[in-house]
């Protein structure tokens, strides 16, 4: 038995990394705050990572393995937890999801953090070529590169798809965080779908940006802009809650097309959801987003946007007769190896470790 504590263990990517049949990997639950405190989204602060967590509960786990959650984590916390796992003699796996914390307008904050976790990690992890030649170039460590896992279940990634409407491009502005630069994105798909015949422009925004009592997404000037575009023919501008899982499963089957508006970040569960559902993607060329799964690329970073090669992308979607979309069976292999591969790497870590 290999047991692992990971930060955290409740997301949907930890949650499908395990064998299907099960094996001899077990996984933490995510220890919860007593008082109940939450951070904005929803998620409560990762108490793994809090100091002496790992002293008090080190004859718990086997491995300590990080992927998301410790935005809010100085660096300094996150060397003191180091220290720890070293005080015990437990290795640290590290799966390398962000290289640019698409949450932080600056990337100083998150690079000290990798400056940190990066170079102490027994193992390390990563979803595509690209990111492990990154971290090659920025750390010269090698990172083993492995697929994101399915995000819906069985019965979504098989349901069939009603792609009888209209055709429908669709833009997420959630609750504008740091790395979505909207508007020049909003303004070329507004342009280019009234020159194709039926197609729509759907923008969905949280409702929270007009929520004076919301301190940290309140941006009504932003809102404001957003609800001007629902003036302009066939665009759609809708204003909601966070969905829940099957309403957010709902909304991207409704979609023809995803577009991304990211003017940096690494990669993205959003972008394999819509793969699970057959929905065409079209990502930004900024990180590696293009390497994960077959979808549309437009040049989009922080100095430079190609309006052109977005509007291409969206034409060459509109009279495509097909969009890429996993297979349950494909899933479930990939499922199957992904859970292979993380139990080799655990074992690896633990024996490094104990040959120190």
């Amino acid at each position: 038995m290999i047991r692992v504590a990971s930060v955290p263990a409740s997301h949907v990517y930890v949650r499908h990394l395990a064998h299907p049949e099960g094996d001899d990997v077990i996984r933490l639950s995510d220890p919860v705050p007593a008082d109940g405190r939450k951070v904005p989204g929803g998620w409560w602060p990762p108490l793994m990572l809090e100091p002496g967590w790992v002293s008090d509960h080190h004859t718990e786990l086997d491995v300590f393995h990080i992927h998301f959650g410790f935005d809010a984590v100085g660096a300094e916390k996150l060397q003191d937890v180091v220290a720890e796992l070293a005080e015990h003699g437990k290795p640290l796996v590290y799966t390398v999801h962000d290289l640019r914390n698409p949450h932080h307008v600056e990337p100083g904050e998150h690079d000290k953090q990798l400056d940190v976790l990066i170079p102490a990690a027994d193992e390390l992890i990563t979803l595509t070529p690209g990111a492990a030649a990154e971290i090659r170039r920025r750390w010269g460590r090698e990172a083993t590169v492995l697929p994101h896992p399915h995000v819906v279940e069985q019965h979504w990634i098989e349901r069939p798809r009603e792609d009888d409407g209209p055709f429908v491009v669709g833009v997420h502005a959630k609750s504008l965080r740091a790395n979505m630069d909207l508007f020049p994105v909003l303004h070329t798909l507004a342009d280019t779908v009234r020159s194709l015949p039926g197609a729509v422009l759907q923008i969905d925004v949280h409702d929270e940006i007009f929520d004076r009592g919301n301190t940290y997404w309140y941006n009504p000037e932003a809102g404001e802009r957003i609800l001007r575009y629902g003036e302009l023919p066939s665009v759609e501008v809708r204003v909601h809650p966070y969905f829940a899982d099957d309403e957010l499963w709902q909304y991207l089957s409704s979609l023809s097309v995803s577009v991304l508006p990211y003017r940096f970040g690494t990669h993205s569960g959003w972008l394999e959801a819509c793969f699970d559902l057959g929905t065409a993607v079209v990502v930004p060329s900024c990180g590696f987003y293009g390497e994960q799964r077959p979808c549309g690329v437009y040049t989009y970073d922080e100095t430079t946007f190609d309006s052109d090669s977005l509007a291409q992308e969206i034409r060459e979607l509109y009279y495509s007769s097909s969009f890429p979309r996993a297979d349950w069976s494909d899933r479930t292999e990939e499922q199957r190896s992904l859970a292979h591969a993380h139990r080799e790497i655990y074992l690896r870590a633990v024996a490094a470790r104990s040959a120190r």
